[in-house]
């Protein structure tokens, strides 16, 4: 699955939430970031390379689906999925960010940690 060894950010505003991911893809052999906010996220993007971005739909200062357009400005290869809580998988919103290719995918809270190892398996594959 992917390469060991990638590393993933991780933006949530819930450390808990950021907790879960890390030990998901850690256990997986990945290496991780996080960022509690967008101006963390940003940073990080402009200074390190990230295959894939797990990214909250929505944070305290900015809507996630807002950030990923900036995130993607700053580096357009990146993958970004959407992990929300407040989407559905069908949305309309989520589905016009895929179409356009502004994210890659999207896990609904609360997910099984298969959800996250698949996507990156599959994103990892491309």
């Amino acid at each position: 699955m992917g390469n060991k060894g990638e590393k993933f950010l991780i933006v949530d505003d819930e450390p808990d939430m950021c907790w879960v991911l890390e030990h998901i893809l850690e256990k997986n052999g990945f290496l991780t970031k996080k960022a509690l906010n967008s101006s963390e996220a940003l940073s990080l993007i402009e200074s390190e390379r990230f295959r894939l971005v797990f990214l909250d739909a929505k944070l305290p200062d900015i809507d996630g689906l807002e950030l990923a357009k900036q995130i993607r400005k700053t580096d357009p290869d990146i993958r970004i999925i959407i992990v929300s809580g407040y989407f559905y998988k069908d949305d309309v919103v989520i589905l016009k960010a895929l179409e356009e290719g502004l994210i890659y995918g999207f896990i609904g809270k609360p997910f099984f940690h298969d959800e996250i190892l698949e996507t990156v398996k599959t994103a990892s594959s491309l």
